[in-house]
């Protein structure tokens, strides 16, 4: 006779019910007929900013409402497929309840990852900011390795992205780029990633095949869908600089001056956009991810201060080595935060980011935990 999985079952379908209530399902439910509405008014995409956060809220919460009714489905087949096996000893069929329950462990794994995106932004897209650090043309071909890592993992999630300004290296690589990533939690995932990363590996800029370590900073901020209401910007405070687009090893690509700088010169920040056709539309991209860093600048601010409060600040953050990717002498992707480690170092530079970002988002949830229960 074939065994029950009864217990099992039922503590799957107590857990699922859990996260249901964590995640506020009911709640998400009458929202997204809320949502549904909106989708369907005529005038909605008259704000673009508007059209895109009501489209970007109803698709993670469609994804979020699918994910759990599956699941539920799942457990239902499996709790009837459970007793047939039992009743006729088919270990097939028990075989299958098996294979079946280890595949429910797993999705409620990942729906459990929903509850930790919970922060203020979390829900909103994400800029993302790599700057080449010490290590010469190496660290260049760095930043261009983490921007290609970057966009595959959006690519492979099926979000959009957009780049708005590369500073090439005059050898190779990326001295600095800035690009969009937009999706259901973009920023969410995504601000596990900002800090330094730091690359080992035999240099193919040196004759001599030495030994190179590289480093990179990646900067990650999230869009405020009322960032453009929020932050005024007044005209005076704005040096702006036009120049012609250019491509690797510092060739032209555009006959005009077309390319944007701009430097707010009470805070020194400073923003370029190369990618759109007109200078016009450059300037307007430009001056749209000045305000995203503007208001980051001000939360920082406002968390310093808060700080400042405490007694100082609570951990290390920006400018923090957080992860090392290691191609020689073996071949190793280390978290030094999560303490997460993979040997596939070709798969997570090919955009393979997941398991790194759920160990990181784990890690923050056991520390938010934590510091709930000494509090």
């Amino acid at each position: 006779m074939a065994d029950r999985h009864a217990d099992d079952l039922a503590a799957q379908r107590s857990r699922l019910e859990q996260l249901g209530y964590d995640l506020d399902l009911a709640a998400k439910r009458h929202r997204l007929d809320e949502l549904h509405q909106l989708a369907g008014e005529p005038d909605l995409w008259n704000d673009p900013n508007r059209g895109r956060a009501v489209t970007t809220e109803l698709s993670r919460i469609e994804t979020e409402l699918s994910r759990a009714d599956r699941l539920a489905t799942r457990l239902d087949d499996l709790e009837v497929l459970d007793e047939l096996a039992a009743e006729e000893g088919d270990e097939e069929s028990a075989a299958e309840v098996v294979a079946g329950l280890a595949e429910v462990r797993t999705e409620l794994d990942r729906l459990e990852l929903a509850t930790m995106l919970s922060g203020e932004h979390d829900h909103d897209d994400a800029i993302v900011s790599i700057h080449a650090g010490e290590g010469g043309v190496d660290a260049m071909d760095w930043a261009q390795m983490l921007q290609r890592m970057y966009l595959r993992w959006a690519e492979n999630r099926g979000f959009d992205a957009e780049v708005f300004d590369r500073s090439y290296g005059e050898e190779a690589g990326l001295k600095s780029t800035t690009f969009e990533v937009r999706g259901p939690d973009a920023y969410g995932w995504l601000s596990t990633e900002h800090g330094v990363h730091r690359l080992v590996r035999i240099s193919p800029f040196d004759s001599q095949a030495r030994r190179q370590t590289s480093f990179a900073l990646v900067d990650v901020v999230p869009v405020l869908p009322d960032v453009d209401a929020e932050i005024v910007v007044p005209e005076e405070d704005l040096r702006v600089d036009v120049y012609r687009s250019s491509g690797p090893g510092g060739q032209s690509v555009n006959t005009t001056d077309s390319a944007v700088r701009i430097t707010h010169l009470p805070t020194g920040t400073v923003v370029s956009c190369q990618n759109e056709k007109s200078q016009h539309q450059n300037k307007a991209a430009a001056l749209r991810v000045l305000k995203v860093k503007l208001a980051e600048l001000e939360r920082q601010k406002r968390a310093e201060q808060l700080d400042e409060l405490r007694g100082g600040p609570q951990n290390v953050g920006f400018g923090s080595q957080i992860r090392s990717y290691v191609l020689h002498p073996y071949q190793l992707v280390k978290d030094l935060r999560s303490e997460y480690e993979t040997g596939n170092v070709q798969s997570v530079l090919d955009g393979g980011l997941d398991e790194l970002l759920d160990a990181e988002l784990r890690r923050r949830a056991r520390v938010a935990i934590e510091a709930q229960t000494d509090a």
